[in-house]
């Protein structure tokens, strides 16, 4: 039995709380939050044996054997070094930290120690998403052209105006971070290596320290292009769409719900078809759960337990997140310099300095 603590009483409780007592493997036997009154009633609520008010007992607890972690990027970090430096297993959320320099420190604490980590990009967990991997793996629409990626939604955060890591650019959040950081990670997950990229970031009329809108260029290693457009202010914005075009069909994964997980249909055509048709899938475990996060999160949290067990490496893990940061960092520079970056050299660059 692997004993878990998490730090965080918010997703860390309604999301990653359930998803890994999903495994029998799995005891989640401490809680940690900032408030330790609030977190040991939350703890008593939930079944967890111990509620700490910082994150710093829970991760030092000799009776914790691995940690996730579920709070503010810039947060992570500390966090999740010491819980490496103690021999832990880390779990986080995404983006894995502030800045790149912080999520470099990750990186290189977790080879040097050489313990399983994992990261939270969660889309790829979804069954429709599977199967249109392995569609494209399969050649259903030939070699690829393009791609397109239209996200419009109204975030809740938005909608209230807040003013926390969600909406702010500041903190290694906002835009980039909250959506476009899932965007990186999954189109390389379908189309390999971006090369290169080309970002404008934008916020609201009235408050443009909101960041909220990201326009953007890409290029993959492998030639095709992409273009994608992204925006959390959008009011019945038509949801969620990635359309992969292709010499001989097309493929399309779309979500027009509010639920960012759960409702995406898988949509195929072929030159012969001449039309798109809709692939039924179903995910009985998914439908059990009251949030849709639920069931991908617990895919995730077995390739991490399945890593502690066989002393293998995770993915997506703290390289994947690493990766991520980096791309969300040239799109920063490529919208503050309005230049094109050229991710394929830094690749490079960033090979002869490991």
């Amino acid at each position: 039995m692997i004993r878990l603590g998490i730090v965080g009483t918010n997703y860390g409780r309604t999301v990653q709380l359930p998803a890994f007592r999903a495994d029998p493997r799995c005891q989640v036997a401490a809680l940690a939050g900032s408030d330790a009154g609030r977190t040991a009633a939350l703890a008593r609520e939930t079944g967890v044996a111990k509620g700490y008010g910082g994150w710093r007992a829970l991760v030092e607890d000799p009776d914790v054997q691995a940690v996730a972690i579920a709070t503010l990027p810039s947060l992570q970090p500390p966090i999740a070094i010491r819980a490496l430096e103690l021999g832990k297993p880390v779990f986080i959320e995404k983006p894995m930290a502030g800045d790149l320099s912080a999520a470099r420190a990750m990186l290189w604490q977790a080879r040097l120690g050489r313990q399983a980590t994992a990261i939270d990009f969660n889309f790829h967990q979804i069954m429709s998403w599977q199967r249109a991997k392995a569609m494209l793996e399969t050649g259903a629409v030939g070699a690829l052209r393009h791609v397109t990626v239209h996200w419009h939604v109204e975030s809740r955060a938005l909608q209230l105006r807040m003013r926390n890591w969600k909406t702010m650019g500041d903190d290694g959040g906002g835009v980039l971070g909250n959506f476009i950081s899932h965007c990186f990670h999954y189109l390389e997950w379908f189309c390999g290596p971006i090369a290169g990229l080309s970002a404008r970031i934008g916020g609201l009329p009235d408050e443009s320290g909101l960041e909220t809108t990201v326009a953007m260029a890409l290029q993959f290693k492998s030639g095709p292009l992409a273009s994608l457009s992204m925006s959390c202010a959008s009011y019945l914005g038509a949801g969620h769409r990635i359309e992969f075009f292709g010499e001989d069909g097309t493929l399309v994964l779309h979500n027009p719900g509010a639920d960012y997980m759960r409702g995406f249909e898988l949509l195929h055509a072929t030159r012969q078809t001449a039309r798109l048709q809709r692939i039924a899938i179903s995910d009985p475990a998914g439908a059990r759960y009251p949030d849709g996060r639920i069931a991908p999160v617990s895919r995730l949290a077995k390739i991490f337990l399945d890593a502690i067990e066989n002393g293998g490496t995770a993915a997506p893990g703290f390289a994947e997140g690493f990766r991520v940061q980096r791309l969300m960092d040239a799109a920063r520079r490529s919208h503050s310099q309005g230049v094109w970056i050229d991710v394929a050299a830094e690749d490079t660059s960033e090979e002869s300095d490991s």
